[in-house]
């Protein structure tokens, strides 16, 4: 446990760096979703949103997200008392949002890639804001451990 212990700076940095990534993501795929929404179904435009928001939703967002995972769930296996500070449960619900969060876009993306859509553009531009609202209050709780 010691040897690991060491790496423990590391594995925070690398935890860090993917949640950068996966929260710039979460910006963006919504608001790709904003303009898909407002494209006709079928349109050259709209095909073009779909390769985008499958390139962005599987070669960013879900392999960020699992590497945020992964670097969390280590760095609290090496520190498991943080389990138990209030400040860490609070985040760790924030989380749990966040992920379903990130359900609910790629249940949305595939909807879009059906052409199923039936929600407009209105409607994406306020989910557009809930996962910086939820970032604000992780970085929150991490860095001020307020509890």
């Amino acid at each position: 446990m010691d040897f690991l212990a060491g790496y423990y700076v590391w594995i925070k940095a690398l935890h860090i760096i993917s949640v950068i990534f996966w929260m710039a993501g979460m910006a963006y795929l919504p608001r790709l979703f904003v303009y898909h929404a407002e494209s006709a179904p079928g349109s050259d435009k709209s095909e073009t949103f779909k390769i985008m928001e499958r390139r962005l939703l599987r070669g960013i967002i879900n392999p960020a997200m699992i590497a945020t995972f992964v670097f969390g769930i280590a760095m609290l296996a090496l520190n498991p008392g943080l389990i138990w500070d209030v400040w860490m449960q609070a985040k760790l619900v924030l989380i749990v949002v966040m992920s379903g969060l990130h359900g609910m876009f790629s249940r949305w993306r595939k909807q879009f890639e059906r052409d199923e859509n039936s929600r407009d553009a209105r409607f994406y531009r306020i989910v557009n804001e809930a996962p910086p609202v939820l970032v604000i209050f992780i970085v929150l709780l991490a860095v001020a451990k307020p509890f």
